[in-house]
């Protein structure tokens, strides 16, 4: 039997110092390859994690901006009738001394829910006269109009909401589609 201890590959008899280059150049192309895929994988690794901060910090912003959507669409009810109210009351019930509070309440509380609306970015939508936004919109007739030029909106039926930028509600509305079918060209101011 052999006394000798065993030694591994690149490894020195005791007592004999192996130099480091030696080392490199022996394991060399390796050490550089697994160098090169670890510096890729921390570089992908914390790619991944700037894009996950991101997507929560825009998924958080989403939250708080977003946060009133239903009740706000349940309020957007409260203000359409609140506006039908204000708009059913005759001008001569307006001056009657019974009626006149009221009015004047239903008014006040109209323009302090609107208040509201504009604080919390709720934008009320009257397209009357702008050009049809299926986006915005929901046409639910087409009309003969002397005085609003083709896919345009000639009547609102209710109005919708936004906020922020995203949808509500759509306004319901009646496209224009001309006088007899044929396209009205919009009136162009000649006077200058």
């Amino acid at each position: 039997m052999n006394a000798q201890p065993e030694m591994e590959e690149n490894q020195a008899p005791e007592g004999v110092e192996t130099p480091i280059e030696e080392i490199a150049a022996a394991e060399g192309p390796s050490l550089e390859q697994e160098n090169l895929l670890l510096k890729d994988q921390l570089l992908r690794a914390m790619a991944e994690t700037e894009n996950v901060r991101k997507r929560a910090q825009r998924e958080v912003e989403d939250a708080n901006k977003y946060a009133v959507t239903s009740f706000a669409r349940d309020m957007v009810n409260v203000m359409e009738n609140l506006h039908r109210a204000t708009q059913s009351i005759p001008a001569s019930a307006r001056e009657s001394e019974g009626v006149k509070a009221v009015v004047e309440g239903v008014d006040l509380t109209l323009r302090e829910l609107e208040q509201i609306f504009n604080r919390f970015h709720i934008k009320r939508l009257m397209p009357q006269g702008e050009k049809f936004d299926h986006n915005q919109h929901q046409a639910v007739a087409q009309i003969e109009s002397a005085d609003v030029p083709e896919g345009h909106v000639a009547q609102v039926l209710q109005a919708g909401y936004v906020l922020h930028e995203r949808l509500l509600r759509p306004a319901i509305v009646a496209v224009s589609k001309g006088v007899n079918g044929a396209p009205v060209s919009p009136q162009l101011d000649t006077q200058a």
